[in-house]
């Protein structure tokens, strides 16, 4: 069985499971998705948020961090998250769609680590929220 993560912007959110196509009205807007697959875990990211791949583009590099410092922030990103999530009366549910499955157990790899990490702080950013308390950019 994979397991998939969707990320999409306003028109769509984090999803587990199978998720929708965005479609929007400008061929400016039009960015293609940022895909993060570990294969031999049978495990995806698909993040669908417009302007995410330029963010990511600018972004520090992979090697700025290491594995840990991610798997460490994202745990903390993930449960702050989820938590949002399970609250829809006191946060925007447009935003926090759906649980994250982060397992703080299996090994995603850097690539994942690291996209999700961007993402976080780009999401962070974008609709103007904070995850926690920390940077390490």
């Amino acid at each position: 069985m994979k397991n998939f993560i969707y990320v999409f912007g306003i028109l769509g959110f984090l999803i587990v499971g199978c998720g929708t196509q965005q479609t929007t009205t400008s061929n400016e807007d039009k960015e293609e998705p940022v895909r993060i697959a570990n294969d031999s875990l049978e495990y995806e990211i698909t993040i669908i948020d417009p302007g995410f791949t330029s963010y990511l583009i600018s972004a520090k590099p992979e090697s700025y961090y290491s594995l840990s410092t991610l798997e460490s922030k994202n745990r903390v990103y993930v449960m702050e998250w989820n938590s949002r999530f399970r609250s829809p009366t006191r946060y925007n549910s447009n935003i926090y769609e759906n649980e994250i499955d982060y397992q703080p157990n299996i090994d995603y790899g850097m690539e994942v680590n690291y996209k999700l990490y961007q993402y976080f702080q780009f999401a962070q950013k974008k609709y103007n929220m904070r995850l926690s308390s920390f940077r390490i950019d």
